[in-house]
């Protein structure tokens, strides 16, 4: 199978960065990942960026564009099953996974990548939502390449899903009666946030921001998914438990920051910020007020956001 979409998208409300890369990366299973590299004259350092749930590189080349300014070069991917990247299923507006730890060989990949590209030292991690998840597994089983790593609105609980609640269970059941692939209840593929009305969204008070991210989508369609999977969501229940066992994250060595979304509704702050208590290395600060997708909110939210990751991850770190 090929890439979903195999370029980068140019808008003028959304340009690309000067001298964007569009890369392909192979994982171990054989999966096809669309990424990108964006490099400054005089890299200080390499960011390593983990998407959300059903997002791709051109959401982030705002904040890309900041990242180099501060000197950092930057590689971004879409995960298996989003974005540009190969999807896991026939029907490609399924956002599906069996499992999180496949997401691991994505990040393996992308790291390999580095290494062979011999990108500037010191790589660090910056994540968002799903995949502040992610990077907060990856690090817990040890990875230690990154040398510090920051996560936006990390999911490790979803807002108003507790564990062992109904939504778990249902999810269970469901999965083991083979019904894994099928959209959870009462969604769509056409439910695709970026399409649906700014009024009452959840993800952000910013209009412009918000409206970006459709134009992006209604350029290049292809790249949405709509809702996740039965399947999606009971890996992500499982996830959400092996974080929640005291003994996770034992072998974490890698200074982690969580940066919580004040006015969260789709994951459980709560949640992020007994973990950050709870694991060696880590701690968790949160901005008053902003919704979930802090690197889409308004400039004061945002300025915040950059405060605290520029206290936490400088060039020299």
């Amino acid at each position: 199978m090929t890439l979903r979409l195999d370029r980068l998208v140019d808008l003028p409300d959304n340009p690309l960065p000067q001298g964007a890369e569009l890369v392909r990366l192979r994982t171990i299973d054989g999966v096809t990942l669309r990424a990108a590299w964006f490099t400054p004259p005089q890299p200080v350092g390499t960011i390593l960026l983990f998407q959300g749930r059903s997002e791709f590189i051109e959401r982030y080349l705002e904040t890309i564009d900041e990242l180099m300014q501060r000197g950092f070069a930057v590689f971004a991917f879409d995960w298996r099953g989003q974005g540009g990247s190969m999807r896991e299923l026939a029907d490609p507006a399924k956002g599906h996974i069996d499992d999180f730890l496949l997401y691991l060989r994505d990040v393996e990949a992308a790291l390999a990548w580095l290494a062979g590209r011999a990108a500037p030292q010191p790589w660090h991690g910056l994540a968002h939502s799903m995949g502040g998840a992610i990077l907060t597994l990856a690090l817990a089983r040890g990875e230690n390449r990154l040398a510090r790593a920051a996560a936006s609105a990390p999911m490790i609980g979803i807002h108003a899903a507790p564990l062992g609640g109904w939504g778990e269970q249902t999810a269970r059941l469901l999965s083991l009666i083979g019904l894994g692939g099928m959209y959870v209840p009462f969604s769509s593929a056409q439910v695709a946030s970026a399409f649906a009305p700014f009024e009452g969204n959840v993800l952000t008070s910013d209009p412009m921001r918000y409206e970006r991210s459709v134009s992006i989508l209604t350029a290049a369609p292809e790249l949405g998914i709509g809702a996740p999977t039965i399947s999606w969501i009971a890996a992500a229940f499982r996830l959400m438990r092996e974080m929640a066992d005291p003994e996770f994250g034992l072998q974490l060595r890698v200074p982690l920051l969580y940066i919580l979304a004040g006015g969260d509704r789709v994951v459980d702050t709560p949640a992020a910020e007994l973990l950050a208590a709870r694991l060696r290395g880590a701690a968790a600060v949160t901005i008053t007020g902003a919704q979930h997708e802090i690197l889409n909110e308004r400039d004061p939210f945002r300025a915040e956001f950059w405060a605290a990751f520029d206290a936490f991850i400088r060039p020299e770190a």
